[in-house]
């Protein structure tokens, strides 16, 4: 069969499983999985189409009747975006991962498209909405023809000329594309099935027993906040505060003409930040900013409380203005991890660096609920050995040894860290897109350090254990680590010893088999 046209079995009856046979030959979902993946490709396929069957009748008339009108020679990954482009849900997931390298440079283009989408929805309907939650405002003109279009809204542009102030403020509406509410509890609906569903598919393919059901649940809360409108203003002014010793940084300011289902916000002039810049050394500095703003700042900048992060830093939400400015957009869905989760993940990397496999173990074990206790040990050794051998103990390294023991089932972390990972890969699709390799832990590291040089000024005025600091380090921890200097040169030693005889046995092992002395 053509690979690039729909078959005749489109004409069948909508639910007929004909159709969707069809459509998933069609689309060749699971080529868009990584060789290293192959493994995943039917349960990929499988979970599609459980979320689309589940789908209302009329929507799926509705997915099948585009994917018919579309052009013969429409590429299958292009029909792909069509179809995540229809559900709001798979929209967002598409942004996700869209910077993912892991995919395949089509893809990758295809689903960069979901970022910022020309707008489809009649104006007359968002200017009806805009309307009835306003009334007639003085001095406000709507544009005749909308920005852009995203997941769940419609960007509006505007000018107010407010008898208040001299000038006219330029602004731009956010307005919940029509029915989309409805949409939304429908797809999470679904999401919540469609976590047991793939755990059983895993046992049918011989799969590792991940826990889908919790990971699903976490992503499925955070979406839920995508339509609350006047949640993402408490978000936005928060994040205007937080940002305003910031110059780099711009946060859209919030207009007087917000109400619970529509914002009003300053008009951000600019380009994406994946565009192509001037130079590789704008670029990297721009990389450095992204880092700087979206990770370094929040985790080291909240000495007694919460660290707050924008939780979906795709490509179309980061802007470089006009005057050089980074400008964060869209603030519907933010992630809080806790000051205790922010002194563990240092714990972690504290103990790394001294080698102390116990305080490792007991600082990861504290972000989460630890189902095997061997899993993680050995997680932890295999960590501490890559340390020995060079790698940083860093952001990349923790994530890295997180994603491990989560894949393993031998821990089950809190929502909040799983949606911070998410938030974290998208970054670092984005940032290298911008300017190669992410520096994420380069940059951590010099802000980290920067903010303990700050902290030593109020040390003497705290007790010796209080970790109520910037940079999450108590006094004490820090005499522990230059006092135990000689221990841990002591167990770099020991482990070094250790590496070389392992790596020796398997050597010799290795020699025997090849000489029939071991069967």
């Amino acid at each position: 069969m053509n690979k690039t046209a729909p078959s005749a079995e489109f004409g069948g009856e909508m639910k007929g499983p004909q159709t969707w046979n069809a459509l998933a030959e069609v689309l060749q979902v699971g080529q868009f999985l990584p060789e290293a993946y192959a493994a995943y490709r039917p349960l990929l396929l499988e979970g599609l189409w459980f979320f689309l069957e589940r789908l209302s009748a009329s929507r799926r008339a509705q997915l099948l009747a585009e994917q018919l009108q579309l052009p013969l020679a429409t590429s299958p990954a292009q029909r792909l975006v069509a179809l995540l482009r229809q559900c709001p849900t798979l929209h967002k997931l598409g942004q996700v991962v869209a910077r993912d390298r892991r995919l395949t440079p089509e893809l990758r283009e295809s689903l960069q498209g979901l970022e910022s989408l020309a707008p489809t929805t009649p104006m007359a309907e968002i200017t009806a909405i805009i309307r009835r939650e306003l009334g007639a405002v003085a001095g406000l003109e709507v544009a005749p023809v909308a920005l852009a279009e995203a997941s769940v809204a419609v960007v509006v542009p505007f000018i107010w000329r407010d008898p208040r102030e001299s000038a006219p403020r330029e602004g731009v509406f956010k307005v919940l594309r029509p029915g989309i509410e409805a949409r939304l509890h429908e797809e999470l609906e679904i999401w919540t099935a469609l976590g047991p569903f793939l755990e059983a598919r895993c046992a049918v393919h011989e799969l590792p027993a991940l826990d889908y059901r919790h990971t699903l649940d976490s992503v499925r809360h955070l979406l839920a906040h995508e339509i609350q409108l006047d949640r993402e203003q408490v978000h936005l002014a928060r994040a205007a505060a937080f940002y305003a010793d910031t110059p780099a940084v711009l946060i859209p300011e919030l207009l007087p003409l917000c109400t619970p289902r529509l914002t009003a916000m300053e008009r951000v002039e600019g380009r994406k930040v994946t565009e192509p810049g001037p130079s590789l050394g704008a670029r990297r500095q721009l990389a450095a900013t992204l880092i700087e703003a979206l990770i370094a700042k929040p985790f080291w900048g909240n000495p007694q409380s919460a660290a707050h992060f924008h939780a979906d830093p795709h490509a179309g939400n980061l802007f470089l203005t006009h005057d050089g400015r980074l400008a964060i957009l869209d603030w519907a869905l933010v992630i809080a991890l806790s000051k205790a989760q922010c002194v563990a993940v240092v714990q972690v990397v504290a103990n790394a660096l001294a080698q102390d496999e116990a305080g490792v173990c007991r600082a990861i074990a504290s972000l989460g609920q630890p189902f095997d206790e061997t899993a993680l040990r050995d997680a932890v050794a295999a960590g501490l050995r890559r340390v020995r051998q060079g790698t940083f103990p860093g952001m990349d390294w923790l994530m890295g040894m997180l994603d491990q023991l989560g894949m393993a089932g031998a821990i089950r972390f809190p929502e909040e860290l799983t949606l911070f990972r998410k938030a974290l890969l998208t970054l670092e699709g984005v940032v290298g897109d911008v300017a190669g390799p992410s520096p994420v832990d380069a940059v951590l590291i010099l802000t980290g350090l920067r903010q303990y040089l700050r902290d030593l000024a109020f040390r003497g005025l705290a007790p010796l254990d209080s970790q109520a600091f910037g940079s999450h380090l108590s006094t004490a921890d820090g005499l522990r680590l230059w006092t135990g200097l000689p221990v841990t040169g002591l167990r770099y030693g020991l482990g070094a010893w250790q590496d070389a005889l392992e790596a020796g046995n398997r050597a010799l092992e290795s020699r025997r088999r090849e000489e029939g002395l071991v069967k």
